[in-house]
């Protein structure tokens, strides 16, 4: 049987749709790997941290009890207390009824509670269970809009199960592909982290990104970081910034310096995070500038890089909670079809933390 041109060009056209669904379905696998390394099942005895009756985060019995045992350094009296829901200070009621306060020795402001907190912290700190120290106080509160009950060192916020909140910048460049200038090409700038960073060092990372501190708005705190890690003058960064969501995710982790003796008996802390997300377009030709030696350099990728890089087995990766957001911009932009098996997988599991 002869085959004609025109059945020749039906099939090599099937043969590549065939490919461009196995390409999205290997994408959003991976892209679901990636999202479910930030997102790892808590336990399920977490006792909740409650002021005034709002609960500010969550920890395990074991975090609870070390909580509990330590006191304030000037006062020597208990920062931290079990208790019920209704009040009663018994510990042998079931996980479920009980919650970890403070006790009256923490006072009723915030700046009380933020100094006896810090004086827990520190100790903390001492013993070597805390590491990667910052001196930066962030709010803790219910929620993101609501006046913040107490401040908490950077480091610590996970030793009472926090809301953590960050801003994070994707930097998008838009270039001509062609000589016509009929059609573009984007690419997106990454950086290689500091291998003197306490997290993941020598990782790659976004362009910038940094955690919102207290007394500092969202955008400011984009431009601040902008100028301090990349050198991005404030006029660029108004000019091309566009505000574009926020992911969550929630993990379970054991901090490497908390992981002798019996796994019933390690400190796990409870990471709970929300990113604000953003798209800074730059012009084609500014280089970003290493300025506060949190990066080593910065380079430019493809998108077909960018996608490449979240294969489960990449050996170069990113820092974990940087892959969902530009897993997020892929998804705004287009490059995953709605028609991929997964593809609302990925967007239920971008918030699978408490957004608020």
């Amino acid at each position: 049987m002869v085959t004609t041109t025109k059945q020749r060009a039906a099939s090599t056209k099937a043969e590549i749709s065939s490919k461009i669904k196995e390409d999205q379905h290997s994408l959003v696998s991976d892209m679901l790997y990636r999202i479910r390394e930030c997102n790892t099942p808590i336990p399920r005895d977490v006792i909740e941290f409650c002021v005034d009756g709002k609960t500010l985060g969550k920890v395990t019995p074991n975090l609870a009890k070390l909580l509990c045992s330590y006191s304030d350094k000037e006062t020597e009296s208990p920062v931290f207390q079990l208790t019920t829901k209704e009040g009663d200070k018994s510990v042998s009621t079931s996980p479920s009824r009980r919650i970890l306060t403070l006790g009256e020795e923490a006072g009723t402001t915030c700046i009380s509670r933020t100094n006896a907190i810090m004086s827990v912290m520190e100790q903390l700190r001492d013993d070597g269970f805390i590491s990667g120290w910052r001196d930066e106080l962030y709010p803790i509160a219910e929620g993101f809009y609501d006046e913040p009950l107490l401040l908490i060192e950077r480091a610590a916020v996970p030793f009472v199960g926090g809301l953590e909140y960050g801003v994070h910048i994707n930097g998008i460049v838009v270039v001509p592909s062609n000589k016509d200038g009929d059609d573009i090409t984007t690419k997106m700038w990454m950086a290689r982290r500091s291998k003197t960073k306490s997290k993941y060092p020598g990782m790659l990372d976004h362009i910038v990104a940094g955690g919102q501190p207290a007394n500092m708005g969202l955008m400011e705190n984009v431009i601040k970081e902008c100028m301090e890690e990349a050198g991005i003058p404030d006029e660029l960064v108004r000019k091309g910034i566009q505000p574009a969501g926020a992911i969550s995710y929630e993990t379970y982790v054991v901090p490497r310096n908390n992981r002798q003796g019996e796994k019933d008996d390690q400190i796990g802390v409870v990471s709970r995070a929300v990113m604000f997300c953003y798209d800074l377009t730059l012009p084609d030709g500014f280089v970003p500038k290493v300025v506060d030696g949190e990066v080593d350099h910065f380079f430019l990728w493809t998108m077909d890089e960018v996608m490449e890089c979240m294969g489960k087995a990449y050996n170069d990766p990113m820092k974990p909670n940087c892959y969902v957001v530009v897993i997020d911009y892929l998804m705004r932009k287009g490059y995953v079809s709605p028609e991929t098996p997964g593809y609302l997988d990925v967007l239920r599991e971008l918030r699978s933390g408490y957004c608020c």
